[in-house]
């Protein structure tokens, strides 16, 4: 296994920087949809995943995750050189946990809309305002998922 780059103390207060809420990309979207109108709450701990916007009244939640942190198949993801059994098995869980998450969520009568990092930043990014009119468009109709990545739009009646 190779050695870290950095000492253990300089990694562990860079990985206490790391936010798993209220990040960037979050709040970006989560200001543009206010700015149209539409109102949530944030970060139910009473739902499966904590989803960062809850649109209680329209039946809905949307994840805005981070390409390296949920292991999405974008060009952002790279699996570490280092620790790489360690990450495997970090990645590999928080997918797991991600899919167990989004199955409760919809049997329990929930639309999922996810939102990815790649979306919004990175080579294969979309212009902000298509990333925010297509959540705009499926909170306001029937449709079960939505999926927003860099270079794809996925969604599932």
């Amino acid at each position: 296994m190779p050695a870290d780059t950095v000492t253990a103390t300089v990694r562990s207060r860079m990985m206490a920087g790391i936010k798993g809420k209220n990040t960037r990309p979050e709040l970006i979207i989560r200001s543009a949809l206010h700015r149209r109108g539409f109102r949530f709450r944030l970060h139910r701990k009473d739902l499966p995943g904590k989803p960062d916007l809850v649109f209680s009244g329209r039946g809905a939640v949307i994840f805005v995750h981070g390409c390296f942190w949920h292991g999405h198949d974008c060009h952002l993801f790279r699996w570490p050189k280092s620790r790489e059994e360690f990450w495997r098995g970090k990645i590999g869980k928080n997918m797991e946990r991600d899919r167990v998450q989004y199955k409760t969520l919809i049997e329990t009568g929930w639309r999922i809309g996810t939102v990815w990092e790649c979306a919004l930043k990175g080579k294969n990014r979309l212009p902000f305002e298509n990333v925010v009119d297509q959540c705009a468009m499926w909170l306001k109709s029937d449709i079960r998922t939505l999926e927003v990545s860099g270079d794809k739009t996925r969604a599932t009646v």
